[in-house]
């Protein structure tokens, strides 16, 4: 049964087996099996209210605003006469808590009146202005120099009757200061939170220097909760293929019954003419002329060879028009592979669910396919079983050597040696008896409801068994340009780099060579087996931290995910992961922050990343540019936000002092309004927005920058307290400076100066132009933006001063604007301005001594950069693009880069779109087609991308392993 949404039904117990019968409605429901009804929404229209109401105040912050809210309604309401000038008697009503009380001329203060015998008592304000009962006395005159002795907010206080219950007049007190106090924690803080997030957001999705023209995509902020993190990684977590790599394969050199085949494209070589077949791929490169001539001489191994590639694999043919032929695979390897194939006359032309039909040496020949056996992560290798024109049985296999053969000829090592991917292909004549028994018995385990998958891998272990290896292929993927160069300012930049890979560890250690990663001088190299073992894993990671590089092969997408929830459950930093597959998604999401790369292997890392971009380059411009400058600006704002909202409430606290704690404020109830909606708003968003301690260029050239981001410097606990203590001491400045400058004065007409309209106008004045003096220190880089905004906040404040406190808005609003009169007579004395200026002087001047001293005795990295590049006075350089090429003789090996599932499909018929055209025979240079075109793991195959999980936090524990951060650059 379903109750607002909620299933209140029995769990039920687990099936055995589903029977169902088609067209058979009566049946199938007999067993309650579910309906096609899926529900996808969240709320009902009777559980929206409540549950939503229940999600969003699980928020402190949610509730902390709420709280206050409810604290500041309580009111009271009072019905009385209108203003007159009867000094002898009043009539009213005062109403709280639904009862009405009794109000008469003694329980009314005039001005001037003194109350004696009284420890205490509330008040309210019932005439003020030109409307209190001495002024309707009065004919004519001046009324603005009247001032008005006694303040209420009504939103901010309740006035009760007197209790004489001393603890409960404490509890009121006290929650009345917990409302006047709420602006040290006020909303706009998370509105500001949310723009300048969004703003950083944007600033990476316009950034032109991370478009990637070749596929036209620009990189892309796909949360804008998490910019400021990317100025704290500490590792980074990479696959290989794809990521590091450009994860365009192509056919590099091969070994056919013992003979290599392949020369070393750096040398000056001509490339093989393949005019002579019409149905060449023209985009394909080979420099070997013998292995052109064993095809031509029709050498059985060299047919043997590339009749398997041919036959071997579940990529698809499009022949839109005769001899334009356009193959979709799975991997890039796959395409390679069959390609080289067809451009050395062994052309894949078109499939059906039974059958494979290709043309060798221009002769068309349709195999029966059998039987295909899949490739899996276990396995790692696939195999096919077709029967030739002539009624041949045989099956044809490739994967990974350790799988196919133990022992591999050495030409495959000389092949892995080169960073080469390499791929071992054998074959077996089958027995059309034994095959016939065997496949009987495929078919019951294909059809049994229990273990299937273990009783089709007997099977498949059965017949892969006595294979003759025909020969290894040696496939080439290039590093991504840049990868070097990003790479060595990661490192520069302390950020720990830890390559997870499927492949081998020769393959993988290969590439750690090419892409600089590892280094000659390196001679310790440890190999560590079963390290994710429960017993293992804290000796691993130990091992792995004072590495300094770490490279994890021969890994599942589950491992990589657990290597990177390791790290994150043991040390105290924040994390990146970055793929480009299907099988990076785990690690992506694992990861504190993900990165995927729109490659060659669909969409799905990017559909689960955070951020995404075309190329790995762009990795290094993400973090040490628009990660730093967003975790630098919110630093800043953080700071600065604290120091000016703890100064405007701490003055609260001195005035308590001098008012009886009543609760009642020092400022205005414009200014308190207008103080974070005004005045100070576009000040720090523009900062926040703008700054810059470096530009762009000089980010890059000094990747040594981005260290006080991972300790947390720029704001920790220590900063706070700082932060804290410098508003305390700039709110005891502004209000005993205004305090003592006005106390027993007289103005220049001989009226007393001393009032509490004067003092609160000064005080607000004196804060507003401090906060902004302190801004323009924090300002690191002054924009037109920043001068308009800190400018013009300041002429602001002035404007709505003047106006709020003119005669025409208190005569239409009195309670609203009772200031009325106080900015013309208050702000034109000297002794004010002078008032005003030693105040800012004297709240800024602990932070102008401190930060001078701070970078005479010891400079942070910010200050002997930024004095570095003003000494030289040139424009900031131009990245630099270095280009490193290492040969090793290291021995790499291949790792298969298939998907399960590929072999059902090519049997079941679900692909086909169209029939295959009919070919000519003949070898006739007379054109060629376009190259194949790998589409990505995708292919327009794979499964859907799924809806990106909510990333769950981890919290880190102690033991974290902090470095000392090694200046010695400068």
């Amino acid at each position: 049964m379903s109750f607002f949404g909620l299933d209140c039904t029995r769990k039920k117990e687990g099936e055995v087996e589903r029977k169902i019968r088609a067209n058979d409605r009566e049946y199938n429901l007999s067993f309650k099996y579910a309906t096609n009804s899926i529900k996808t929404s969240k709320y009902n229209p009777f559980t929206f209210l409540p549950l939503n109401l229940f999600e969003q105040f699980q928020r402190i912050a949610n509730a902390y605003f709420l709280f206050l809210l409810i604290l500041q309604v309580c009111k009271i309401q009072v019905c009385c006469e209108p203003p007159n000038n009867r000094l002898d008697r009043f009539t009213g009503t005062l109403t709280f808590n639904s009862q009405k009380y009794s109000l008469d001329n003694e329980r009314v203060l005039l001005r001037g009146c003194t109350l004696r015998n009284t420890d205490w008592c509330f008040g309210l304000v019932l005439f003020a202005g030109n409307k209190f009962r001495q002024m309707c006395g009065v004919c004519s005159g001046k009324f603005g120099h009247y001032k008005l002795l006694t303040k209420v907010v009504f939103s901010f206080k309740a006035f009760l009757p007197r209790e004489e219950n001393t603890v409960f007049s404490a509890f009121l007190t006290f929650w009345s200061y917990i409302i006047i106090l709420n602006t040290v924690v006020p909303i706009s803080l998370y509105v500001s939170m949310e723009v300048i997030r969004l703003g950083n957001s944007y600033y990476i999705n316009w950034d032109r220097t991370m478009y990637h023209a070749g596929s036209d995509t620009p990189a892309e902020a796909r949360t804008t909760t998490l910019n400021e993190e990317l100025g704290q990684i500490k590792y980074i977590f990479s696959d290989k293929t794809g990521t590091l790599t450009q994860n365009i394969m192509t056919f590099n050199k091969c070994s056919i019954n013992g003979k290599s085949y392949g020369q070393d494209q750096s040398v000056e070589m001509t490339p093989v003419d393949f005019s002579f077949n019409r149905l060449a791929d023209p985009k394909f490169l080979f420099y070997d002329h013998s292995l052109v001539e064993g095809v031509k001489l029709e050498l059985p191994d060299v047919h043997a060879f590339f009749r398997l590639l041919a036959l071997c694999h579940t990529v698809m043919a499009e022949e839109k028009r005769e001899g334009d032929l356009v193959y979709q695979a799975q991997s890039p390897d796959e395409g390679a592979l069959v390609t080289a194939a067809r451009n050395f006359g062994f052309v894949f032309r078109s499939r059906s669910p039974e059958t494979v039909t290709i043309e060798e040496m221009g002769i068309q020949r349709t195999y029966e396919l059998l039987a295909i056996l899949d490739f899996n992560n276990v396995r790692k290798r696939m195999s096919v079983i077709v029967r030739n024109p002539e009624g041949k049985l045989s099956l044809y296999c490739k994967g990974a050597d350790t799988i196919i053969y133990e022992r591999l000829h050495p030409s495959c090592s000389e092949f892995a040696g080169e960073g080469l991917r390499t791929l071992v292909l054998a074959y077996k004549d089958l027995d059309e008896e034994y095959f016939s028994e065997w496949k009987q018995r495929h078919h019951e385990s294909s059809v049994a409801l229990e273990d299937r998958e273990e009783k089709l891998e007997k099977l498949y272990e059965e017949i892969e068994k006595d294979m003759m290896l025909i020969g290894a292929t040696a496939v080439e993927d290039k590093l991504q340009d840049g990868v070097t160069q990003t790479l060595e300012q990661l490192a520069k930049a302390e950020i720990k780099i830890w390559v997870l890979t499927g492949d081998k560890q020769e393959t993988a250690e290969n590439i750690g060579y090419s892409c600089n990663l590892l280094r000659e001088e390196m001679n310790e190299v440890f190999v560590v087996a079963f390290a994710l073992e429960s017993n293992m894993e804290l000796e691993f990671l130990r091992t792995a931290c004072i590495c300094k590089t770490v490279i994890c092969c021969r890994v599942t997408p589950l491992q990589k995910a657990q290597v990177v929830e390791l790290v994150k459950k043991y040390k105290k930093a924040v994390t990146l992961a970055i793929g480009d597959g299907a099988n990076d998604v785990s690690m992506i999401k694992a990861a504190h922050i993900g990165v995927g790369i729109s490659g060659q292997e669909g969409m799905q890392a990017v559909l689960s990343s955070d951020f995404s971009f075309a190329q790995f380059r762009f990795l290094q411009r993400l973090l040490l540019v628009h990660g730093r400058w967003s975790y630098l600006r919110m630093c800043k704002f953080l700071r600065y936000f604290f120091y000016k909202n703890f100064t405007f409430t701490f003055v609260h606290f001195w005035y308590a002092f001098f008012c009886g704690f009543s609760a009642q404020t020092v400022y205005d109830e414009g200014y308190i309004t207008l103080y974070n909606l005004v005045y100070t708003a576009l000040p720090v968003l523009g900062m926040s927005l703008f700054d810059q301690d470096v530009n762009a260029g000089w980010s890059l050239e000094y990747p040594q920058l981005y260290v006080p981001g991972q300790l947390s410097q720029y704001f920790s606990k220590r900063a706070f307290m700082m932060c804290a203590l410098h508003s305390w001491y700039s709110s005891l400045v502004l209000f005993f400076v205004p305090y003592a400058a006005i106390y027993d004065t007289a103005r220049d007409n001989g009226k007393d100066g001393t009032d509490y309209q004067s003092f609160a106008l000064i005080t607000e004045t004196c804060l507003t132009v401090t906060v902004c003096v302190q801004l323009g220190l924090d300002l690191s880089y002054w924009t037109v933006v920043n001068h308009l905004f800190v400018w013009g906040s300041l002429g602001m404040f002035f404007i709505l001063t003047f106006t709020m406190y003119t005669d025409g808005l208190y005569r239409l609003r009195p309670s609203s604007f009772a200031f009325i009169g106080t900015a013309r007579n208050c702000l034109n004395q000297p002794n004010v301005w002078l008032t005003v200026a030693l105040t800012a002087i004297l709240c800024v001047l602990p932070v102008v001594v401190y930060r001078f001293l701070s970078s005479q005795i010891s400079p942070t990295i910010n200050e002997k950069v930024r004095y570095k590049v003003c000494q030289m006075k040139e424009p900031a350089p131009r990245p630099r693009r270095t280009r490193l090429t290492r040969r090793s003789t290291r021995r790499s090996g291949y790792a298969f880069s298939h998907a399960h599932g590929y072999g059902d499909l090519m049997t079941s018929g679900r692909y086909l779109r169209r029939n295959a055209l009919t070919c000519s025979t003949g070898l006739i240079p007379t054109g060629r087609s376009p190259g194949f075109k790998p589409t990505g793991r995708s292919a327009g195959y794979s499964p859907v991308g799924r809806e990106q999980n909510p990333k769950q936090k981890v919290e880190p524990t102690s033991l974290q392993v902090f470095r000392a951060v090694k200046d010695s650059f400068f």
